[in-house]
């Protein structure tokens, strides 16, 4: 687990998918795993970010290295690991694990299936893929060929078991607000895609002002709405965390009604809730007052 450690925490919730991110995480199509990252302060708004990083095992420190040292918010691949390596972290470093390479060789061996394609041949098994449809007449539109894009696999693609994120909200005793994730991307990827991990406003976002948010689920839909950044400002508008938090999963199922995704929004008094959908989801809260972490359920 990787941990957002700017300031002593008065106040940390934690949101997290499966049992580890980092090294030996979700693989990609061709078995590689690669870490997404971001980290945001929310007094200076500054954010430092990372995706489709390989060779770099502790993607939170290079998203605040990134932060600290560069003018830029986010660096991507094979350059993003050199900048990494560069400001004096490990590297490079073999990200995969036995385990993540045999989560990997039995999806070969099940013909690729699910997998994150769709309109491409061939359909049931393992690529090389090369597309099946195209827009045939200049007046054709998106609309007009909806009917044709379909993915490739029946399967669900984006479950409980086949992503795997960390995302955190700090609150310092001096009302300070960070908030941070971490995370491989979905499992058997196509390689190079960038899920909402490292999208500030998307899985997380945090104003000092007025609270914090974060998310994991479906990122490919979940990015198009930047539930965080709707969270905060709803809060900011006069909206109680869970009124917030339920307003910004509504949006999106209204367009997605089959995807799945959770929200957590932490205003600065540091009331928090959550909201999810197609799944039942639980975060977790830690205070100097609590003799242990407090885990919550939320029901879809």
């Amino acid at each position: 687990m990787v941990a957002l450690r700017l300031w002593m925490p008065w106040l940390k919730v934690a949101l997290h998918v499966r049992n580890s991110v980092g090294p030996g995480g979700s693989p990609d199509e061709n078995g590689e795993t690669t870490i997404d990252a971001l980290i945001m302060d929310g007094l200076t708004m500054e954010v430092g970010a990372v995706a489709a990083m390989r060779y770099v095992t502790d993607g939170i420190k290079a998203a605040k290295l990134v932060m600290r040292h560069t003018e830029h918010t986010l660096l991507v691949g094979e350059k993003a690991s050199e900048f990494a390596i560069s400001m004096g972290l490990p590297g490079p470093t073999n990200l995969s694990s036995p385990e993540s390479m045999e989560t990997w060789t039995k999806w070969k061996d099940g013909r690729c299936q699910p997998n994150f394609r769709k309109n491409v041949s061939p359909a049931n098994s393992c690529g090389p893929y090369s597309p099946t449809h195209y827009l045939q007449h200049p007046g054709e539109t998106c609309s007009s060929i909806g009917h044709i894009l379909t993915s490739n696999s029946g399967l669900p693609r984006v479950g409980l078991h086949s992503h795997d994120t960390i995302s955190m909200a700090v609150i310092d005793r001096m009302g300070h607000i960070a908030v941070g994730t971490s995370t491989n991307g979905a499992t058997f990827k196509i390689p190079g895609r960038v899920g909402d991990g490292p999208i500030v406003g998307s899985s997380a976002y945090a104003v000092e002002e007025v609270g914090a948010c974060c998310a994991t689920g479906d990122g490919d839909i979940m990015m198009r709405f930047l539930p965080c950044y709707q969270v905060v400002e709803s809060m900011r508008l006069g909206m109680d965390p869970k009124l917030a938090a339920n307003d910004a999963i509504a949006r999106i199922a209204k367009k997605f009604p089959d995807f799945l995704g959770a929200v957590v929004a932490l205003n600065k008094k540091g009331e928090h809730a959550g909201a999810c959908h197609g799944w039942t989801f639980k975060y977790s809260v830690r205070s100097p007052a609590m003799k242990d972490v407090e885990v919550f359920t939320v029901l879809p």
